[in-house]
């Protein structure tokens, strides 16, 4: 009996490739959707977390010192800035996703000041938007209606800061919407992931979330800091 010839063994080795390659791409989706799934699970013990602490304390925590520091960067009452990574330390939350981005976070400044709790008259001024089946950008929350909001880069991580302090590379142009996140203080979008980078308004894997305003009330009324 002879042996293969090596046009033989190449054919071989080819159909072996064309298996494997189809058995890779599933479980690279597989791993992508957890990661998923985790990141917004993290996502939301972090809006648990920020919704305790505004009832514990009367006001909403400021971002982190630094990607090293996870204490609020608040002096004499009032946040040093509006916008970073979230107080993981004074939270007790994750500090990243599940491809080890920090978690960013924006809070209202008037939410977040301890010289003059937020009430029922304090007004918001972070607004959602989303895109409708034209691509338009329409309004997901009322016009500076939110409180806090919470972003995850998602896989790509365009626009992110590493646990180490890195930046990440900053969304490409045809990015239209993960521009605007990571540029996010007060405008941010949340909508479908979309994958085709040659899509309407670029590629999207952000994930937003926000503390609804009328969920932290409720809260706070339940603590006793409101009537």
């Amino acid at each position: 009996m002879k042996g293969f010839t090596l046009i033989e063994i190449a054919v071989v080795l080819a159909v072996v490739a064309l298996l494997l390659g189809g058995l890779l791409v599933p479980v690279s989706a597989r791993i992508d959707r957890q990661n998923r799934i985790s990141t917004e699970e993290s996502m939301e013990i972090i809006l648990e977390a920020l919704e305790g602490y505004a009832a514990t304390n009367g006001y909403l925590p400021c971002p982190a010192v630094s990607a090293a520091n996870g204490a609020e960067d608040r002096t004499a009452g009032i946040c040093n800035k509006r916008s970073g990574f979230v107080p993981w330390v004074a939270l007790g939350t994750p500090k990243a996703d599940a491809w080890g981005n920090l978690f960013q976070y924006s809070v209202t400044p008037a939410f977040s000041s301890s010289v003059a709790p937020f009430s029922f008259n304090t007004a918001e001024d972070i607004t959602i938007r989303t895109r409708d089946f034209g691509g338009n950008l329409v309004n997901l929350s009322n016009l500076n209606s939110i409180p806090a909001v919470i972003l995850s880069f998602g896989r790509d991580g365009f626009g992110a800061t590493s646990q180490a302090g890195s930046a990440q590379t900053a969304p490409p142009a045809s990015n239209v919407d993960e521009l605007t996140n990571a540029a996010g203080a007060t405008n941010f979008v949340s909508r479908t992931e979309v994958d085709d980078r040659n899509a309407l308004n670029g590629e999207f894997d952000d994930i937003v979330d926000w503390v609804p305003p009328y969920v932290l009330m409720n809260r706070m009324v339940q603590a006793g800091r409101l009537p």
